[in-house]
């Protein structure tokens, strides 16, 4: 066992009820770790990582649209993955040492309909168990898409019936938050976003935990660019396995 799990082990950073919450239902919000001036900032260094990436970073979905490595892509997005709270989230459900497998934007486009009903991990993975965290760059809402979890689905032995995706789930409750909130979640929990009916897209960023041993999704250090390696702080070193 690192030192570095152990330190997580014995903090107490994650609120009694928001841990009992991520332990019954699957998911919880928080406030996040910016200031609402620095999340502001934040916004519009997303708009600017969105509009200037390229290439394979790029994925437009049928109703979203992803950028990947939101490590290397400034100081503004630093502060999340290394969120007290999110890591002993980690420790809690994981319950063994770990590391960030991705970290991405997405954008809900303009009147989509709601995704289907899905899991992020299969429980016979390698990177089963996993834990996500959703930082929400614009106000979650019901009228605007907001991911929507099926509480307690995490307990289930099974992911979601191939037949579920253009059905309604029963108990399916939207996850809403004001900007700034973050967003915690169990990675077995059966979820997917709802229906945008505004004519505004709803933009967050998001980051996956996967068991050390596991298979990342970005390989951080192939990618690391020199600039980012010199101001992440030694538990970021960690987190990312450099």
């Amino acid at each position: 066992m690192s030192d570095w799990f152990r330190t997580l082990t014995a903090g107490n950073n994650l609120p009694a009820a928001a841990a009992t919450e991520l332990q019954e239902r699957g998911v919880v919000v928080m406030p996040g770790p910016l200031s609402p001036g620095r999340m502001e900032r934040l916004a519009r260094a997303y708009d600017a990582a969105m509009a200037s990436a390229i290439g394979d970073d790029i994925r437009i979905g049928s109703s979203t649209t992803r950028v990947n490595d939101f490590v290397n892509r400034g100081a503004e997005f630093d502060d999340p993955y290394v969120f007290p709270p999110v890591l002993e989230a980690c420790v809690r459900v994981i319950g063994r040492p770990f590391k960030l497998s991705t970290r991405l934007a997405r954008t809900l486009r303009r009147h989509q309909p709601a995704q289907g009903l899905h899991v992020d991990v299969r429980r016979d993975s390698a990177d089963w168990p996993l834990v996500g965290f959703i930082l929400m760059v614009d106000e979650f809402r019901p009228d605007n898409g907001a991911t929507c979890f099926v509480p307690g689905s995490h307990t289930r032995p099974r992911a979601p019936p191939d037949a579920m995706p253009n059905q309604p789930a029963v108990g399916q409750v939207p996850t809403c938050g004001r900007a700034g909130s973050l967003l915690i979640f169990n990675g077995s929990a059966w979820h997917g976003h709802g229906v945008n009916t505004t004519s505004e897209t709803r933009r967050s960023i998001q980051g996956f935990f996967i068991p050390r041993d596991g298979h990342a999704s970005t390989d951080f250090a192939a990618r690391m660019a020199p600039e980012t390696r010199a101001r992440l702080s030694p538990l970021a070193h960690h987190v990312l396995a450099l």
